[in-house]
């Protein structure tokens, strides 16, 4: 009984954090806006870190070695060289100074909170690791297909910087014997190699020139990435989030996991502020329920994909983020209809629909403007939970109507619609063939 009893407040203690932490996640997505002595203190800081950092240029320390090293004595040509150290193609002499410099050393100080000596510490540990890594050759290499179904680069946030995404899940169908191997060090290894791969060529899309997208967004989805057969890459995964945050200082704007187990989410969130000792605004969590409506703050619609609740589709051929999106919003138990003026005969209609969570009925049709034509039913169906709608269909207007489609809302919550269409000139088929 006693054990029991106290299964039963872990448990609840479990569902106390995650509930507080999901309220903590859900809210300050915003970074706190900046007072007049706070300006002065970060540019204070800068000023003394940009000093630091050519001191320890020209002193030939920066990546770690002394005033005093007998390799000091350096000619014209070695000094003019190092004169040219450059991270992420940004020149990091202060004299010198590439449109980017102040944004990439601004990094490391926000990193560190602007103390001046942590953040040099931190530049010089990245320089020295890179050149152990070899990061900057990194981009040659050739890891293998392996993990390429596992990551990809697609869209932009609605501040229009890039979002990368990692579908761990898309590993689950590798043999058991493949997941064991990651324990080895040259799987783990080869793993870590991949991973700063993507890093910088996500870089590649960034801008730290003043006013460009100079972070990412990193969506991470853990959905069908569960069980005991995943916990050696889950293991290699926290070496990657280890060496990013060391290495890639405010690199990542915001990390958004999506479809995260309660034990996963409850334990990262005790990791991270033992490591900060303070919860991290950073990282955003969303259960599978939430997923869609989290994504919506930061993607727009027609740059979330299609899996996510958006209405982005890889290599799409109909639309593009440049075709308006229309909003709507769906009340609790409430219907809506959408219309789409079909006035023109000859064409081909094409629309999109997404419904921001399920458990809604959903109708289109055909409705011609003569009175004595045949309504045309073209889809009707029902959502339950765990079902997203999203909707592309098209139709060919051979007499003048519109397209009716009738949304109805089966839950006691207020939903999101997104729709679009377009109108295409279009070619009968039984034309083509009399040809």
């Amino acid at each position: 009984m006693g054990k029991n009893r106290g299964k039963i407040q872990d448990q609840n203690m479990e569902l106390r954090i995650h509930e507080g932490n999901e309220k903590e996640h859900e809210e300050n997505y915003e970074e706190p806006l900046l007072d007049h002595e706070d300006e002065k203190l970060i540019k204070r800081a800068l000023i003394d870190f940009k000093c630091k950092v050519e001191d320890a240029m020209h002193g030939n320390y920066l990546f770690g070695i002394p005033d005093t090293h007998p390799c000091h004595n350096q000619t014209t040509k070695e000094i003019e060289q190092l004169n040219e150290i450059k991270l992420w193609g940004v020149a990091l002499m202060p004299s010198k100074p590439h449109e980017g410099t102040d944004t990439l050393l601004l990094k490391f100080l926000k990193s560190k909170n602007y103390v001046v000596h942590e953040a040099l510490e931190k530049l010089r540990k990245t320089l020295a690791w890179r050149k152990e890594f070899k990061a900057d050759e990194i981009l040659e290499e050739n890891l293998g297909p392996e993990f390429q179904k596992v990551a990809y680069l697609n869209t932009v946030d609605k501040e229009g910087r890039p979002v990368f995404y990692h579908v761990y899940g898309d590993l689950k169908d590798k043999p058991m014997q493949y997941l064991e191997k990651m324990r080895s060090e040259e799987k783990s290894d080869k793993f870590l190699r991949w991973r700063v791969q993507q890093m910088e060529k996500c870089i590649k899309e960034l801008n730290f020139e003043p006013g460009g997208a100079d972070s990412l967004i990193q969506v991470i989805d853990w959905k069908d990435f569960q069980g005991p057969h995943t916990k050696e890459l889950r293991s290699v995964y926290r070496k990657c989030w280890t060496l990013l945050e060391e290495h890639y200082p405010e690199i990542i704007h915001q990390y958004i996991i999506v479809n995260v187990p309660l034990r996963y989410y409850v334990s990262h969130s005790f990791s991270s502020r033992l490591i900060t000792h303070k919860p991290s605004n950073k990282i955003i969590f969303a259960r599978p329920g939430k997923v869609t409506e989290t994504l919506l703050r930061f993607i727009s619609p027609e740059n979330l994909l299609v899996e996510y609740g958006g209405l982005k589709r890889i290599n799409d051929n109909e639309f593009s983020s440049e075709h308006k999106v229309f909003e709507l919003n769906l009340k609790a138990h409430a219907s809506t209809h959408i219309e789409i003026p079909a006035p023109e005969v000859g064409v081909t209609i094409v629309w999109d629909v997404t419904v921001v969570e399920w458990d809604v009925t959903y109708k289109e049709e055909f409705i011609p403007e003569d009175e004595g034509s045949y309504q045309v039913l073209l889809q009707d169906k029902e959502k339950k939970g765990g079902e997203r709608l999203c909707v592309r269909n098209s139709y060919y207007i051979n007499e003048g109507g519109m397209i009716s489609i009738f949304i109805h809302n089966h839950i006691n919550k207020c939903k999101k619609v997104f729709y679009r269409y377009k109108t295409k000139p279009t070619v009968p088929t039984y034309l083509l063939y009399k040809t």
